[in-house]
């Protein structure tokens, strides 16, 4: 009697196992020369794209922007197909369970801005409102900072800097950084309460470039929520998942997913599932079709990488 090969040495009848399995044996054997069907050669070859889609972002992407991508693609799925196939395939994103570390040293001396934002983080067009904040990036040979400018109405970071302190050169730093990128003619920079925010020379340098700095309250992660956001997704998905032998390796680490993964490529819910670049894009794409009706439209800065030093991306005198 014929017998299932899968094991030679305990081998057992094809009709025994089907009758304790409980399935017939002509449906076994018509099983065995069936040929695969066409949803099981689509869903195999979606598995795939899938996995590459999941690979390319650092298998960072839960279904949502799996789903994004693939669309952007020309590939139209639903979400359950997605998610099914992805769970079938053992594919799974990173989840931003981010607790909030306060890093905020308040200078009791130096008086703070007013708030101008009171949680309103929307903008109409580039350069009417920017947020910042530093954080911390722990290596083995102790931690890096990171100050950071981004635009609230694309989520593009326009201006950041890195250094082994925590100091108002390194705000100013970020400052000109998203000054020499952007040019904006006036803007609003909300920040906390930083010692770093509410120094002399950030001060002078906001005034000097008629910025018009904003504060929120100390210690409340909702007055500054977009910036907090923002170092969420750095930590859950680049910061908890690697470990640096040195600082330099670090700078070099977060370089690059800023520049050359979140601003480009990362695609961001809230922007309808393109990345802040493209989000720009699409906006004076959009805006120069409106002008050629004899409406206004808005200017959006350059969506170019920096080139410069990673310490100091920006000229100073910027």
């Amino acid at each position: 009697m014929s017998a299932i090969q899968a094991d030679p040495a305990n081998a057992l009848p094809v009709r025994a196992m089907c009758r304790v399995l409980r399935v017939s044996a002509s449906g076994y054997y018509d099983w065995c020369t069936r040929a695969v069907s066409a949803r099981a050669i689509a869903n195999a070859m979606l598995i795939e794209h899938i996995r590459r889609v999941h690979q390319a972002s650092d298998e960072t992407y839960g279904m949502p922007r799996v789903r994004a991508q693939l669309r952007q693609e020309g590939q139209h799925v639903s979400r359950k197909r997605v998610a099914r196939l992805m769970r079938l395939a053992c594919i799974h994103g990173v989840s931003r369970r981010r607790g909030f570390v306060v890093t905020t040293e308040r200078n009791r001396r130096e008086r703070p801005a007013p708030d101008l934002v009171n949680r309103r983080f929307g903008a109409d067009a580039p350069n009417q409102l920017w947020v910042a904040d530093m954080t911390y990036i722990p290596t083995w040979m102790g931690f890096v900072y990171l100050a950071v400018v981004i635009d609230a109405f694309s989520r593009k970071v326009v201006g950041w800097s890195m250094g082994e302190d925590m100091t108002a050169e390194l705000v100013i730093a970020a400052l000109d950084m998203a000054l020499h990128m952007r040019r904006p003619e006036q803007v609003i920079h909300h920040s906390d309460q930083g010692c770093q925010y509410t120094s002399i020379a950030f001060g002078n340098r906001c005034r000097e470039m008629k910025v018009k700095p904003s504060m929120g309250s100390v210690g409340d992660a909702y007055d500054n929520a977009m910036a907090e956001s923002f170092f969420a997704s750095l930590e859950c998905e680049l910061i908890e998942r690697r470990s640096w032998r040195s600082k330099a390796e670090a700078k070099t680490a977060v370089f690059t997913w800023i520049e050359a993964w979140y601003n480009p490529r990362r695609l961001h819910s809230a922007l309808g599932y393109l990345s802040p670049i493209k989000f720009e894009e699409k906006t004076v794409a959009d805006n120069d079709r409106v002008q050629q009706h004899g409406l206004p439209t808005a200017s959006v800065g350059s969506s170019q990488a920096p080139t410069a030093a990673v310490d100091n991306p920006a000229p100073v005198n910027a």
